[in-house]
């Protein structure tokens, strides 16, 4: 039995877990705060408990530079600073926490785990920009797509959930979390995905804008607005919160105060709108849905935005949830419907840990 040690540090959030490979989570530290403060936490939690056998970290974005499940050793730590710009508010404090665990397990292997790796093998058409192609060759411009090991897992067990093959499956799924993004799955491969060459695209987010008009940005960088404006506007003050006036990026929040509030109200319409609308795009990828999954935090735990979302999809034969949550991963949809809408909570520690397990058996 293998004892995994699952590291998965997101932009506001940081799960850790200890997983053996029979699916058993042991001891784990749950923080809503950064990961960059919470070195104590960590130190606290690893310090007096048996070694695991491997290190399993969440890599946001290798970039061209990690595509698969890869160990680390200082040549590639060092390369890695290399690409933490294509996902600023994911990868430095990941990489600050890999620091410090191989300093505190030296003797434990540790593998980083891309998340772009489930979105490696995207259609050309569907990963290529129209962009002069002197670009693309020279800064390798493509769309890389996130939160793999999210729909990684999602996608088995979406199976497991309908009684079918992988294999034979024709999904639609959704991350709606902090951050958010779509994902069409074809015979358990990626065909197309809403986030692009960093985790900035797609729908709208908590705090982040999601895609925008590429126009605009320009012109507000023509002497209206400092990079540094744009930076933060697109990071910190757009998506949810930008969207409410800066009542919350929390639909939780949002959810409860629309009906006396008309900015809150427009924010989870809004959201609802452009996540529908990428469910649908991502549709014409498939030949033929079989179901939509909802995973990540808002996904699993939030009927009002399922409801909504689905509301807008009639046209692929999808009708809206009626019931509330479920306890366990299942179907949302009446029996029989003909294309069921299953939630599946996120479990990217179980996806961790079965990569890392996997690459030490190739060992």
């Amino acid at each position: 039995m293998t004892v995994v040690l699952t590291v998965n540090a997101g932009s506001s959030s940081l799960h850790l877990a200890y997983v053996d490979t029979t699916g058993a989570v042991g001891a784990r530290l749950d923080r809503s705060t950064p990961p960059a403060d919470a070195e104590a936490a960590v130190r606290d939690f690893v310090t007096g408990r048996p070694a695991p056998d491997v290190v399993a970290h969440r890599l946001v974005h290798g970039g061209d530079l990690v595509v698969r499940p890869t160990a680390v050793d200082d040549g590639l730590r060092g390369a890695l600073d290399g690409v933490a710009a294509l996902a600023p508010l994911h990868l430095p404090p990941a990489l600050a926490l890999l620091d410090q665990l191989r300093r505190l397990l030296p003797d434990v292997p540790h593998l980083v785990c891309p998340d772009s790796a489930f979105h490696a093998g995207l259609p050309e058409p569907a990963r290529t920009y129209p962009v002069p192609a002197r670009w693309r060759e020279r800064f390798g411009l493509r769309r890389y797509g996130f939160h793999g090991l999210s729909y990684a897992y999602a996608t088995r067990r979406a199976a497991e959930l309908l009684g079918r093959p992988v294999a034979d499956l024709h999904l639609v799924l959704a991350h709606l979390g902090g951050g958010a993004s779509v994902c069409a799955v074809r015979g358990g491969r990626s065909v197309d995905t809403s986030m692009g060459f960093t985790p900035l695209d797609g729908v709208p987010m908590s705090k982040r804008s999601g895609a925008v008009d590429p126009g605009m940005l320009l012109w507000l960088l023509d002497g209206r607005l400092t990079y540094d404006e744009v930076f933060d506007g697109l990071h910190h003050r757009s998506g949810l919160l930008g969207l409410s006036g800066g009542r919350s990026g929390d639909t939780r929040d949002l959810v409860a105060a629309a009906a006396g509030d008309p900015a809150s109200a427009l924010a989870m319409d809004t959201f609802n709108h452009r996540v529908r609308r990428e469910m649908a795009a991502a549709a014409t990828s498939l030949d033929r849905l079989d179901a939509v999954v909802f995973t990540g935090e808002i996904g699993w735990d939030q009927p009002e935005v399922r409801h909504d979302v689905c509301a807008g999809l009639r046209l692929l034969g999808v009708v809206p949830p009626t019931g509330g949550n479920r306890d366990d991963d299942g179907p949302v949809s009446a029996p029989g419907a003909a294309v069921p809408v299953l939630v599946v909570q996120p479990r990217e520690e179980f996806e961790l840990a079965r990569e890392a397990a996997g690459a030490l058996a190739r060992v």
